[in-house]
């Protein structure tokens, strides 16, 4: 919902009453998912910038220099609350939409890495989630033909009913010939193209930044996206052959907001005209806010000069992908929607962009620590109870459901780091945290964090390279948790 003090805002910067697509762009847009408004001061604190940092935050991906002719595309995401309303599409979706935000880089995925979160093993719902959360990044990433190297599974009562699942995926491209997520001309055409649009995952982006009611299974299912991987495996090869071509502009992975969320976003430097009429669907009846806010899976946007559109169109009918031209880049900073001849969005872009007015909330210091107690037992009953506990047990039933060895680049995934042939040497990849820790000592544990992934890389005799995080925390509004968040960044900068 758009608070009341966030329409009266609007209304009163418009002059006006907003039309419901308008009410629909701002309560996605403006949600902490996609605004950061209460973490957006924290989050600048971090360090962005190096010598081998092409493209820092703010795309669908981070660009960094591995070598003079490859470079790294990197992304990681959350998919939290879907994945507890539906485990296995949440999960699923949760990686074919970061794989797309790696191919809307211009780059070839070539590894998935998963972070994942559950109550304790000993109840039935959080082995019910564990279990299909676990096979719907399987499935998608087994279809799609990208190895997950590397993974933490890790349980605690506190993520009983909300479990985290976040993916990291990595890919390569040409540190001259990445894309990316910004219109550059005016009058150049915005082309959709792959799945159809259909009514599943509205609201997702709004969805993901509230609580999570007793009934959210029943009431939250709509919210949830179904993935089709091999529409999405399709849509990678279409997408790189596009991308050789030279004539792709910009490119952007439709996600939270769907397609309200990337043409704005995407058209921010300059304007966009948007005709939701010429929107290809799935199904018969949909209004303008069904086609602007559906997150539909498996479809990109591009910016491409209308000379060029017959060329990447022979590609993707090649590849049996569906596609419309579906606006244009306007010299005006608005962002304009018209659907059956109507004008149903009329907004300065900036406003819905960038005008989300920041959260500051109060923080409130706390102290979780207590004394060590020595348990009882001799060392030896003791040590069984730590090797059998379920975050050190060996995960060997998760990571067999994954396969690690697709594109032939894996040459391990055992211990602390999984490594990849990559040109004349290895990439080595690790990831995860103590959850724990940063909730007793939020800064401390947060730096921890980095030094052990850090140490990872190291213990396989690889020097760290770069850094991307997902942070996943409780509600901003409580001030012991915004305390515990903007420690944590501090920790981790």
């Amino acid at each position: 919902m758009v608070s009341a003090g966030d329409l009266a805002y609007l209304e009163e910067k418009l002059k006006r009453p907003i039309t419901p697509l308008e009410y629909a762009c701002f309560e996605n847009l403006w949600s902490e998912h996609c605004s950061y408004r209460s973490t957006k001061a924290f989050l600048k604190t971090l360090p962005t910038t190096g010598v081998n940092v092409l493209l820092g935050p703010g795309d669908d991906a981070a660009i960094v220099k591995y070598s003079d002719d490859i470079a790294l595309a990197i992304g990681m995401e959350s998919h939290n609350h879907p994945s507890y309303v539906d485990p296995f599409d949440g999960a699923a979706t949760g990686v074919g939409g970061i794989v797309r935000d790696i191919i809307s880089m211009g780059a070839k995925p070539i590894a998935l890495m998963d972070l994942l979160y559950f109550g304790p093993i000993t109840e039935e719902k959080n082995r019910y989630l564990l279990e299909h959360v676990v096979q719907g990044i399987g499935d998608y990433g087994n279809c799609i033909g990208v190895p997950v190297v590397r993974g933490e599974v890790a349980f605690d009562e506190g993520y009983s009913g909300n479990p985290l699942v976040n993916v990291v995926c990595v890919g390569i491209v040409d540190p001259e010939r990445y894309l990316t997520a910004r219109v550059k001309k005016p009058g150049n055409r915005l082309v959709l193209y792959g799945a159809s649009t259909g009514r599943d995952g509205l609201g997702g982006a709004s969805f993901a930044s509230r609580d999570l009611s007793e009934d959210a299974e029943a009431e939250d299912r709509p919210c949830v996206q179904v993935g089709d991987p091999y529409t999405e495996k399709l849509l990678i090869d279409a997408t790189l052959e596009m991308t050789a071509t030279g004539k792709i502009v910009a490119c952007r992975d439709l996600g939270a907001a769907g397609l309200a969320g990337a043409s704005s976003e995407m058209s921010s430097s300059y304007g966009a005209r948007i005709e939701a009429g010429c929107v290809h669907l799935r199904e018969t009846g949909m209004n303008e806010v069904e086609i602007m806010l559906a997150e539909s899976q498996e479809r990109m946007l591009m910016e491409v000069a209308e000379d060029d559109i017959p060329a990447l169109a022979a590609i993707m009918e090649k590849y049996s992908l569906q596609w419309r031209d579906i606006g244009e880049v306007i010299e005006e900073a608005r962002y304009i929607v018209t659907f059956e001849g109507n004008v149903v969005c009329d907004l300065p872009i900036d406003l819905l962009v960038e005008g989300a007015p920041g959260e500051a909330w109060h923080a409130e210091p706390y102290s979780h620590e207590r004394p060590y107690q020595v348990p009882e037992g001799d060392i030896k009953d003791l040590c069984l109870s730590v090797l059998s506990h379920p975050d050190v047990v060996r995960k060997d039933w998760i990571s067999r459901q994954y396969d690690h060895d697709v594109q032939l680049r894996t040459v391990s995934v055992a211990g602390g780091a999984g490594l990849l042939r990559l040109g004349d040497s290895a990439l080595s990849l690790s990831c995860g945290c103590s959850p724990r820790h940063i909730e007793l000592k939020p800064y401390e544990g947060a730096a921890n964090t980095v030094y052990e992934n850090a140490a990872n890389l190291a213990c396989v005799g690889s020097a760290p390279l770069c850094v991307v995080n997902c942070l996943n925390f409780a509600s901003p509004v409580h001030p012991e948790i915004y305390w515990q968040l903007g420690e944590a960044v501090r920790g981790m900068g």
